[in-house]
């Protein structure tokens, strides 16, 4: 294990506990005490994983998640904060964050989140399933991008990874309860807006119209299917 991780958090306690056992588990970790300071370190260096407070001086947790993203840099990100609000965490995983934990937490938490959001990152680069071709969209699982019209289309992790599994069970009916266990590798009990949001993006990237989509509808009651538009 060689995994490289960015922790990003103002708080000196936090910071020694997470390097603690994040090096103890066997990966390697390094720090950032704001968020300029973890800008410039995503910027320069390869990291693996990031872990960033929502609250930190000079740039917040959450402009930080943004601007990472929008460099178009992948690297999986939980965010950690304080607050227990579902603004907080909606937003967090709506501007590209992978995960989101509220302290206080346990360091075992941390690791078990970690270990599990990078099995499933690993298992998406190793995975060589053919292209998918969804109407006039086109998946490459490999290479986490997609294509409407020849165009390329540009996704967070989360979005692409419901896009993929979306297109995996074309034309079956998901509830959002299942999108969560399979997107999210966990259940975000009573949090389904989540996966609201997700959908949401989704049909802004990919939909003509996203008042009547032709891709992903809404089953009432159910949750979302994917299917071919009828031409």
């Amino acid at each position: 294990m060689n995994e490289k991780i960015l922790i990003v958090d103002d708080e000196q306690s936090i910071v020694t506990l997470l390097k603690f056992n994040i090096e103890k588990a066997g990966y390697s970790a390094d720090v950032a005490y704001d968020g300029l300071e973890a800008l410039d370190k995503v910027k320069q260096q390869q990291y693996d994983f990031v872990i960033l407070d929502l609250m930190l001086p000079g740039l917040d947790g959450i402009e930080v998640c943004k601007q990472i993203r929008q460099h178009q840099l992948d690297v999986p990100i939980l965010m950690l904060s304080a607050k227990d609000e579902e603004f907080d965490k909606v937003l967090g995983l709506e501007i590209g964050a992978d995960d989101y934990l509220t302290k206080p937490f346990s360091p075992k938490e941390v690791l078990a989140r970690i270990k599990a959001i990078l099995r499933r990152s690993s298992k998406q680069v190793e995975t060589t399933q053919n292209v998918i071709r969804v109407g006039d969209i086109v998946i490459f699982p490999e290479r986490y991008e997609a294509e409407k019209d020849g165009k390329v289309l540009t996704f967070t992790r989360k979005e692409f990874e419901l896009l993929h599994y979306l297109s995996r069970h074309k034309n079956k009916v998901l509830s959002r309860d299942q999108l969560l266990s399979a997107v999210w590798d966990y259940d975000f009990v009573g949090d389904t807006r989540i996966v609201d949001v997700h959908i949401s993006h989704l049909r802004d990237k990919i939909e003509t119209d996203t008042k009547t989509p032709a891709y992903i509808k809404t089953i009432r009651g159910l949750g979302y299917k994917l299917e071919v538009p009828v031409q």
